[in-house]
């Protein structure tokens, strides 16, 4: 296997895809647990996630990860979240996630709002709901809520979406 190199600077806001080992649809029933991973490393680095939708297979999220290394981030948070799972289904080894990440650094605030918006449209894109406001493992509802999005966005137009998103 090749040695990724990734390119990262303090306070970098990137866009992370994730992807549990062969696609097993873990995360959407076990949530709870990948939220507590999440809180377990801002004890030891503080970050902020902007944008998030948690799906069966893979996860997707915007990090600011604002004094912090978002590399660290993620391996912290993919180790937390394998201990607690094999802990709760009773499993002393076992791979949980795909051995490497897709991660974007956010050039511009298009380019924000692109990776946002897909971020949200992604349940409708995999076929779970028919409407954004329809999944509840996302920020949706919060951007929702602050006027960011109508009621009916994603549901009349669908939205495009070019270039790659780590799926």
């Amino acid at each position: 296997m090749s040695i990724l190199r990734r390119f990262h600077s303090t306070h970098s806001i990137c866009f992370i895809t994730c992807v549990t080992y062969q696609r097993r649809p873990i995360l959407a029933e076990h949530v709870d647990l990948l939220w507590t991973a999440v809180h377990n490393v801002r004890k030891q680095t503080h970050f902020e996630v902007n944008a998030y939708a948690i799906l069966p297979d893979h996860f997707h999220l915007v990090l600011d990860p604002l004094q912090g290394d978002f590399t660290k981030i993620m391996q912290r948070a993919k180790m937390s979240f394998g201990m607690l799972f094999r802990k709760k289904m009773g499993l002393s080894s076992g791979r949980v996630w795909q051995h490497r990440y897709w991660d974007h650094m956010i050039r511009d605030q298009e380019d924000m709002n692109n990776h946002i918006d897909y971020i949200h449209y992604n349940a409708v894109k995999h076929g779970l709901v028919d409407s954004p406001s329809e999944w509840e493992h996302s920020s949706f509802g919060k951007f929702q809520d602050i006027g960011v999005y109508s009621q009916d966005w994603g549901v009349l137009k669908r939205p495009c979406f070019d270039g790659e998103f780590g799926e």
